[in-house]
């Protein structure tokens, strides 16, 4: 591993026995401070988790869902706490509509966020629950300075979500966002966060708040019942494992698309993508490539465990990856539908401790504030359920009850059955696309941390244009375009490549401490001790 930092992201790689690092240094030192007072890497992230849901609103709430992949010391854990579409939402509810709504009532799913607080502190926790809201609640109660970047996003959101039950009272000021240092205090949230805290969740599924909520729904056009709240449950899942190179590469199963990353990595290793150096339009071309086959195949297959119709394994396989390489033009762009393999604005952290226990956790309300709505308390509902298809006979077709395609995508690298990397980029479909471009940096050219994240990244955005980052070198951009791509380089101030965090091992085992990175693009932190 290369600890000198090669791309001059401004940025030095942390190093310390106990680390903690993610999108915001208020949050990053609540999770320092969990760790201090007797906590473990869990303690640490849930305590950052929380403390983001205040401090960076524009990308995650109290009304989100979050994953999680845990390193006991011993073996990988991976939580699915995504929620699931309310039982009012048959296909016959969206009768007359060609495609999801972006924003409303009718993009909201049971936020399952708290739910993955409360069971990853049962299982993992040392902490009391209620300690974790300390800092959380000291911020909305007493008020906190906004940090730059997350004030540009407050501003930008507020023509798009105006209208919107309930956001124009809880997140504005006289119809205005906060500026780049003024203080923003909300007491409602932090009352909210008292309740979810005292009782461990229970107000937020079964209780007052899950009533109050209800009561907002039912008032203001939405379809949620107590029932709908009452069914939620997080889920323990076994991670997709999936080698490149020395290394494997975890990813949480469908109903994430973290499999996409796994698939473009397959497609990279048959294609032989190491045969072009580093920073190559050859290799970039190729990740580029891979990635719009992966796509194409996640879009297709990937839902709700309960209604994929292609199995992960599947996807997977190596034979079938070849096949799907073999497809691409060395030195020419190209377009590509779904395989048929054979069937048999999000916040992301992390946190390891002293112990050898290593959490890869994100939690997101997906685009932006994610719906709009707000229901009292400053619950900012997300808007996973823009996802979901509304084509008939697709495995992620909307359905009561069931789990839509979801972006959020923690990961975990290991060798030889040891940890190795806890890491993630959040920023909508840039996740796996993040993924891919950390994990080539990490394994081929042996960069640590901060270097990964400070490279220059490459996006296909959602229209599916590829744009690059202005640091893209020029002669990387000519040669893309030599080839046929439609490149768009970005602005300088561009926040759309997403935001890494990450945590490896400086050595076989945690004696040897950890190195972190945290993304220059945003306002975060990497701290440790």
């Amino acid at each position: 591993m290369l600890i000198s930092p090669p791309y001059g992201g401004g940025r030095a790689p942390v190093l310390a026995k106990n680390i903690v690092a993610s999108s915001q240094p208020l949050a990053t030192q609540a999770g320092i401070e969990a760790l201090q007072n007797g906590g473990n890497a869990v303690d640490a992230a849930l305590a950052t988790a929380i403390t983001l849901s205040v401090v960076e609103p524009t990308m995650n709430g109290i009304g989100g869902d979050g994953f999680a992949l845990i390193w006991d010391g011993q073996k990988l854990h991976g939580l699915n706490a995504s929620g699931r579409a309310p039982a009012a939402w048959t296909p016959e509810f969206f009768a007359g509509k060609s495609a999801m709504d972006l924003i409303g009532w009718n993009t909201v799913t049971v936020p399952g966020m708290v739910s993955g607080w409360i069971e990853l502190s049962r299982k993992f926790g040392k902490l009391p629950f209620a300690q974790l809201f300390k800092r959380a609640i000291d911020y909305a109660e007493n008020g906190f300075p906004v940090s730059p970047v997350i004030a540009r996003q407050w501003r930008e959101s507020i023509p798009v979500l105006r209208k919107q039950p309930g956001f124009l009272e809880s997140f504005c000021i006289h119809e205005k966002s906060p500026a780049a240092g003024e203080i923003w205090r909300y007491p409602a949230q932090a009352n909210t966060l008292r309740e979810i805290a005292a009782t461990e969740g229970e107000s937020f599924y079964t209780g007052t708040l899950a009533k109050s909520m209800v009561e907002f729904a039912q008032s203001t056009g939405g379809c949620f019942t107590m029932a709908d709240f009452a069914n939620n449950q997080p889920e323990w899942v076994e991670p997709v494992a999936f080698n490149y190179g020395q290394y494997t590469l975890h990813e949480i199963p469908p109903n994430g698309s973290g499999i996409a990353a796994q698939i473009a990595l397959g497609i990279l290793e048959a294609a032989n993508a190491r045969q072009y150096p580093a920073n190559s339009a050859e290799r970039i071309h190729l990740q580029v490539e891979a990635m719009r086959l992966a796509f194409a195949d996640a879009y297709a297959h990937v839902s709700d465990k309960s209604t994929m119709q292609v199995p992960p394994n599947a996807l997977l396989d190596r034979s079938y990856l070849a096949s799907r390489a073999a497809l691409i033009h060395h030195q020419q762009a190209g377009t590509y539908p779904a395989g048929d393999p054979h069937s048999g604005g999000t916040v992301y952290l992390c946190a390891a401790d002293a112990s050898g226990m290593m959490i890869s956790y994100i939690q997101s309300n997906f685009k932006g504030f994610g719906s709009g709505v707000v229901a009292p308390g400053g619950i900012a509902f997300h808007n996973r359920g823009m996802s979901f298809s509304l084509e008939k006979g697709h495995p992620n077709q909307v359905a009561p009850g069931k789990r839509p395609f979801h972006t959020i995508i923690p990961a975990f690298l290991t060798q030889g059955n040891k940890p190795t990397m806890a890491f993630g980029v959040m920023g909508g479909n840039m996740q796996p696309q993040g993924h891919i471009q950390v994990v080539m940096r990490f394994v081929d050219e042996y960069l640590n941390p901060q270097a990964c994240s400070d490279a220059p990244r490459w996006r296909i955005d959602d229209a599916g244009k590829l744009t690059v980052e202005a640091s893209m070198p020029s002669a990387v951009v000519d040669g893309l375009k030599s080839f046929g791509h439609e490149v768009t380089v970005m602005p300088a101030n561009s926040l759309d490549f997403g935001s890494a965090q990450a945590i490896a091992l400086l050595g076989d085992d945690t004696r040897s401490g950890y190195i972190a990175g945290s993304d220059h693009r945003r306002d975060g932190l990497a701290a440790g001790f």
